[in-house]
């Protein structure tokens, strides 16, 4: 698994994030993949996510392209899922307040898988744009029957949460989710495209655990970019990822007491095997089209 980041000369506007992958253990022969994901943060003035992407797979024995298909969901879905599994084994099953910070695509998923898994009893979101932050709110109200609560500052939302998740939009660094937020207990997943956390908020974490530790250490962007930059973030002081974890060869969460954050960055093997899981469903029903290749 690899990722790549192209930045085309836009005047800084946005940029795409190229992942690529291959799994053995699909289908007959295995199957290779590519996504493509455009991260344009103005997109809404034109009515756009700001994450739009596009996924092919490939015939790993003869290069053949056997899909292309709309990634744009399966981007926002898996988000979700990961932050939802990092809950599921390093949150307090007990939380009741989820803080959001941040009304993009994966927000939904984010919002209502935890709120699948715990019993909330509040909802707080918020982000940049009023208009964004009513909106979101809105639409997770009409689906979900826990309270909602708009917050205009991300202060005011994460204040006492037991689940803390900043998946903001910020081109520059500013620390919206500040360490004193964090109370004793917290599960915090800080997984912004730019740092809206402060420096020393792993200082006060009992365990910091990661996707795929080779992943974190590696391109321009991430919440916790500067943590690993600065040495803050290394192989010594992180947890685990959270394979291990799930695998069973580390304890998740051991304590009512500990704090907890789970930081992913996006594992192109997930947007392939999702990939594929649409695509072999789509054989089976015969839907989408048929394109000649060759």
């Amino acid at each position: 698994m690899a990722e790549g980041i192209l930045m085309p000369d836009n005047g800084g506007v946005g940029h795409f994030n190229i992942l690529r992958g291959h799994l053995d253990g699909l289908g007959e022969r295995g199957v290779s993949g590519v996504k493509v994901v455009g991260d344009f943060v103005p997109n809404y003035q034109q009515g756009l996510p700001s994450e739009l992407a596009v996924a092919t797979l490939f015939d790993p024995t003869t290069g053949v392209p056997l899909a292309v298909l709309d990634a744009t969901m399966i981007t926002a879905a898996r988000t979700g899922a990961m932050t939802t599994v990092g809950a599921r084994y390093l949150a307090r099953r007990d939380s009741k307040v989820l803080a959001h910070a941040g009304a993009r695509g994966t927000a939904w998923w984010n919002v209502t898988m935890l709120d699948d898994l715990l019993d909330l009893d509040e909802i707080r979101v918020t982000s940049r744009r009023p208009e964004s932050r009513e909106k979101f709110a809105a639409e997770l109200s009409a689906e979900l029957s826990t309270p909602v609560r708009v917050c205009a500052t991300a202060e005011e939302a994460f204040d006492g949460a037991d689940v803390l998740v900043e998946a903001t939009r910020l081109t520059e660094p500013e620390p919206l989710l500040r360490t004193a937020a964090v109370r004793a207990g917290a599960f915090v997943v800080p997984y912004g495209t730019v740092s809206a956390v402060e420096l020393d908020l792993l200082d006060v974490m009992d365990k910091v655990v990661v996707d795929d530790w080779r992943e974190a250490r590696s391109g321009r962007f991430g919440s916790l970019r500067r943590h690993v930059d600065s040495g803050r973030l290394s192989e010594d002081s992180l947890y685990a990822e959270i394979g291990e974890i799930v695998a069973g060869r580390k304890a998740g969460r051991e304590t009512a007491t500990e704090r907890t954050l789970f930081w992913h960055r996006g594992l192109s093997l997930l947007d392939v095997a999702i990939a594929h899981l649409i695509y072999t469903r789509a054989q089976s029903t015969n839907t989408g089209t048929m394109l000649r290749f060759h």
